[in-house]
């Protein structure tokens, strides 16, 4: 190998420590993040989504099973709306898998007496309705996993 080649190593016993860099005096902005942190949640109306009413008639509707499907009817897709007014009335609106079913006659009565159970509802009331006809595409992910369809 040539001389010009070759690697050299220099061996040194101390380094000079770099000059810190010189910050001047300016005010301080407040962090962004003091007034986010210190903010409280909003509070969620009783009736709207994460309010106490209606998350407790999602949970009274995931309790009640259709008897020939292992599945809760707010999984299977039977649910179509939940309208919880100022007032805490609440009114479901809800299908069933096919208008011959055999539970055709007493599951609005169950839902409505479930949903009448719930703390805070004033009156319930259900809607039967057949348009949209239901189909398995509105079951949520959790009973098609269930019923072995995913």
């Amino acid at each position: 190998m040539s001389e010009d080649r070759r690697i050299m190593v220099e061996e040194v016993e101390a380094v000079d420590a770099p000059p810190k860099a010189r910050v001047e005096e300016a005010p301080r902005q407040r962090d962004y993040l003091d007034g986010f942190l210190a903010a409280k949640p909003a509070e969620t109306p009783a009736g709207e989504p994460g309010g106490n009413v209606y998350d407790g008639v999602i949970d009274a509707l995931k309790d009640i099973f259709d008897p020939e499907i292992p599945v809760n009817i707010y999984d299977l897709g039977l649910i179509y709306g939940v309208d919880v007014s100022p007032d805490n009335h609440v009114v479901v609106t809800m299908t069933l898998t096919t208008p011959h079913c055999p539970v055709a006659e007493s599951m609005p009565g169950e839902v409505e007496l479930r949903v009448g159970a719930v703390p805070g509802v004033g009156d319930a009331q259900v809607n039967l309705v057949w348009d949209p006809p239901w189909d398995p595409a509105k079951m949520s992910d959790e009973a098609k996993l269930e019923l072995g369809m995913l």
